[in-house]
């Protein structure tokens, strides 16, 4: 597999002989306001430019939308992706939205998902607490993540907008990945604390897959993200995660 971090939670992945975009957060540097109520939300997202040519970035087979919050799929991807191309969204309620905006191809992630050959497993995720839920669930809504498997490669674990919770200790148990994904920005809701991973949960990430390659992604691109990737990249230093933690910038691939 190869794994491309795109901007924020865009990923361009090559698995299993197909090609995958995986959030597509497309608009030039600082075209929309922050997000109302967040961390930061008088400074414009998207914080920085796309390094990725575009025509890198939609040369593919496939595209997941993990779910449609803005900074995953925002109206420059909806302009930009290809009609055509088939489309995977979390539910019902997603794919119905996508399809209105003149998608032709939109299919339903469950657990037991094929394309080209490659299994796409469906995986929960909570997008903040139980009291962030609690308090502002119609807001963070709905996210889902997503494994990926083929006879020829390594198991993926993407774990979408989410932090650690038993959901993905769950994930982490039943398919035993290679290679995860954390989206790790510790975004912020003033009074609901994060809303994905921080620093700990990508900690416990590590301690709870000790053979397990971690990339974090989903850091630096909107507004209300608190943790950057220096800041990470210490605490990773402090506490011996150098080895298995991988920090990439934008533009930057991996291949295993």
């Amino acid at each position: 597999m190869k794994i491309k971090q795109i901007r924020n939670a865009t990923l361009r992945l090559d698995f299993g002989g197909v090609k995958f975009l995986i959030d597509p957060y497309l608009a030039e540097k600082d075209a929309y306001p922050g997000f109302e109520g967040t961390l930061n939300s008088h400074i414009r997202s998207p914080r920085l430019p796309l390094r990725t040519p575009m025509d890198d970035i939609l040369g593919v087979d496939a595209v997941i939308v993990t779910h449609t919050h803005a900074d995953h799929w925002d109206e420059a991807a909806v302009k930009l992706v290809p009609k055509h191309l088939p489309l995977f969204a979390q539910h019902e309620k997603d794919a119905e939205l996508i399809h209105s905006q003149g998608f032709r191809d939109v299919r339903i992630l469950t657990e037991d998902t094929a394309f080209g050959g490659v299994s796409l497993i469906k995986t929960p995720g909570q997008h903040g607490s139980d009291q962030a839920l609690a308090v502002a669930g119609e807001l963070l809504g709905e996210v889902c993540g997503v494994v990926f498997k083929h006879p020829d490669e390594k198991v993926l674990y993407l774990a979408g907008d989410t932090i650690w919770n038993d959901h993905v200790k769950t994930s982490l148990a039943a398919h035993d990945p290679d290679v995860v994904v954390l989206n790790a920005g510790d975004a912020q809701v003033p009074g609901l604390s994060s809303i994905i991973m921080n620093a700990g949960d990508v900690r416990k990430v590590y301690d709870a897959a000790p053979r397990t390659t971690l990339i974090a992604s989903h850091m630096e691109a909107v507004n209300h993200s608190a943790l950057t990737r220096a800041e990470l990249r210490v605490f990773s230093e402090k506490t011996g995660m150098t080895d298995r933690l991988l920090v990439p910038e934008d533009d930057e691939a991996y291949a295993f």
